[in-house]
């Protein structure tokens, strides 16, 4: 076994485990509106189950674990997995990514259970676009979610945004802003269409986006501190707002990419745009520890830095953990 660490690539040091493929939002990149044919909980992978995958994730070098979903949030019990995945030795770094619509209710617990920090998907700040987007009338919500992270320190809260061609894009500098007060970093990301189901027409590439903000706020100067594969940070000259640009279809970073993506259903995923996974459902059901040791090797072995194409799957965002 060789472990995830090859001398001559960034090691792969980062594990997004997805609890649920349920989400109480219909964002139109990540879901169609009717939803997903929803897995039968025997097909999910318990918590015990998820916590013998990240231990032994964990032995072979990984240290930073984010929980994904579908929308975590909304999985029973997900504190208590919080607080078994903070204990496990060797993770420095236990991270959510949540739709914030019920991060007011868990923000408090999920801080006491040992999560680290969140990063909140926010795509518009107009009410009425936020339905558009989202198919539900939560921002409100997702809000006081942002201010109850701010609360109870889960720092630094990183807001997400996807950039909407005709959509959202006119909301470009009002994000800036709205970072700028709220003292959070706010990350623009292209539009994937991943699923022939998803609209073809919402593509703005990011160069496109930092154009529109240096037009107002002049140059952006580039910030190399912020240990990060996916995300290219700056800020502008007078202001102390962060601003981080992920550019998967025009700008890939598959060559430095350091991630592994696990499925609720116990699919591991060496990379997004790639329908190739290793099952470790079997494995883990038979407690096999050395065996989930082995098919992690097997994934790191056929994860390719290479650049590679958009894959267009049959499956949906909120399937495989975004």
């Amino acid at each position: 076994m060789t472990g995830l660490h090859d001398p001559s690539q960034r090691p792969i040091n980062y594990l997004r485990i997805s609890v649920t493929d349920r989400c109480n939002l219909r964002c139109i990149y990540c879901m169609p509106a009717e939803g997903v044919s929803l897995m039968p909980h025997q097909a999910i992978l318990t918590y015990e189950e998820i916590y013998t995958v990240a231990k032994a994730a964990a032995e072979l070098g990984i240290n930073k674990i984010r929980i994904t979903g579908g929308e975590p949030l909304r999985r029973r019990g997900i504190v208590s997995l919080v607080r078994m995945l903070s204990n496990i030795k060797g993770i420095k770094e236990l991270v959510m990514t949540t739709n914030g619509v019920e991060l007011e209710k868990f923000a408090s617990e999920l801080k006491k259970a040992g999560l680290s920090r969140v990063n909140i998907s926010l795509d518009s700040l107009n009410r009425k676009k936020f339905v558009q987007i989202t198919g539900k009338d939560k921002l409100i919500d997702v809000l006081r979610g942002i201010e109850a992270a701010k609360e109870n320190n889960l720092h630094p809260i990183k807001i997400n945004v996807v950039v909407l061609k005709g959509i959202n894009e006119d909301e470009i500098l009002d994000f800036v802003r709205f970072g700028s007060e709220k003292k959070l970093i706010i990350r623009f990301i292209e539009y994937m269409q991943i699923n022939q189901s998803y609209p073809n027409n919402l593509y703005l590439p990011n160069f496109v986006v930092k154009q529109i903000i240096e037009k107002h706020w002049g140059p952006l100067e580039p910030v190399s501190s912020l240990d990060s594969s996916s995300a290219r940070y700056f800020k502008p000259k007078d202001s102390n707002v962060l601003l981080g640009f992920i550019s998967p279809v025009s700008s890939p970073f598959c060559s430095s990419c350091n991630r592994l993506r696990l499925t609720a259903e116990g699919k591991l995923y060496p990379c997004l745009l790639e329908n190739f996974a290793v099952d470790l459902k079997k494995a883990l059901r038979r407690n096999d520890e050395v065996y989930i040791k082995h098919l992690f090797d097997w994934a790191i072995k056929n994860k390719s830095r290479k650049y590679r194409k958009l894959c267009k799957t049959d499956k949906f965002m909120c399937q495989i953990g975004g």
